[in-house]
């Protein structure tokens, strides 16, 4: 950038270089600074908007802790300058060696983003402690977003939902094609029809409280079950997304207290999720054999023969069901009850037969 910047200006002295294939500025600065001037930028699960899960506090003190001992370091801090209008950075390039001066813009919103650094300064607000630190000149957002991807996607505990998420908005052209069981996961978290509409975790701001339940990497598991059992992996993917939604609408309809009280019941939450999905397989394979469309009123008519005999109460037959063995050992549960409805249905009508 070579426009002007407003006044008062702050001054970084490092050096321009390539770091692989990105030109990159290099410098030193104390933690508080850094922090005044840099920002994460968290994902808003209803907007879209940001793409970093939210900060954790016991890691990011425990690393205020770390770095305050004698001898503590840390390798560089990584940010991105974005671009903005008018400019709010420049880089004022000499001669030899590769020097140059960062002259930033503080006033106004922050304009360096936290690419690989935001719990090693999330409390370090009012730290003398100088940092070592990398910026990026001008990266797009989405640009940005896969760096933060490449440097954290083996990283402990960062949430597999949140790489799931960025993976697909990075990659939205070809999802459908590419990750059928997230596109689909994706239809049931933003679909208007969706009883799961707005209520998967992101991995991003979470929200407290009864709202959240299941991931969306729960979800994308539990699709992969559905299409084995329905034998439907090279179905059309919007007939699925229909059938999935029309499954959901079914058992929201059909356990109304268990769907509102996920603190209490298991059925948005992962062993129901598996379990039931499983079950939508089976019953979409029985669809088709019989040339039926499966929608709504076809799943509540299938389920409402034995979904009254199944308890899914935290206290429940299913307490202590956990995993994938958990969640086949439900998912048989749910298949015997639906047997010994059917059997009992035959014994009726054979008494009323004779």
């Amino acid at each position: 950038m070579s426009a002007e910047l407003n006044t008062p200006v702050v001054t970084f002295h490092g050096t321009v270089g390539q770091c692989g294939g990105r030109e990159v500025f290099l410098g030193f600065a104390a933690a508080s600074l850094l922090k005044k001037l840099s920002f994460a930028d968290v994902l808003n699960e209803r907007t879209g908007a940001g793409y970093q899960r939210p900060i954790c506090v016991d890691h990011s003190l425990a690393f205020k802790r770390y770095i305050q001992e004698a001898g503590a370091t840390t390798i560089p801090l990584t940010f991105n300058l974005r671009e903005c209008d008018p400019p709010r950075w420049r880089i004022e390039r000499r001669a030899r060696h590769g020097s140059a001066t960062l002259c930033l813009d503080p006033t106004g919103p922050a304009v360096m983003a936290q690419v690989d650094c935001q719990h090693r300064l999330g409390y370090l607000g009012e730290s003398p402690v100088e940092f070592a630190f990398m910026t990026f000149l001008g990266l797009s957002v989405d640009e940005e977003m896969k760096i933060f991807r490449d440097i954290n996607g083996k990283a402990k505990g960062l949430n597999a939902s949140l790489l799931d998420y960025t993976g697909a908005r990075l990659a939205q052209k070809d999802l459908e094609r590419a990750h059928p069981a997230i596109a689909l996961a994706l239809r049931l978290q933003e679909d208007e029809e969706s009883p799961w509409r707005h209520r998967l975790d992101l991995g991003g701001d979470r929200t407290n409280g009864m709202k959240r339940v299941a991931s969306l990497r729960t979800m994308q598991k539990a699709i992969r079950r559905f299409q084995r059992e329905a034998k439907s992996e090279h179905d059309d993917i919007e007939v699925q997304g229909h059938q999935l939604i029309a499954f959901w609408r079914a058992i929201r309809r059909l356990y109304p207290d268990a769907w509102t009280q996920p603190r209490r019941h298991l059925v948005n939450k992962g062993i129901g999720v598996y379990a039931l999905m499983s079950m939508a397989g089976v019953l979409v394979a029985e669809a088709k054999q019989t040339r039926r469309r499966a929608d709504v009123d076809y799943f509540l008519e299938k389920l409402s023969d034995f979904c009254h005999r199944i308890d899914w109460g935290n206290s429940g037959p299913m307490q202590g069901f956990g995993g994938v063995a958990g969640a086949d050992r439900a998912f048989e549960l749910i298949k015997a009850m639906r047997q010994s409805a059917r059997e009992e249905l035959h014994g009726k009508q054979e008494r009323l037969a004779h």
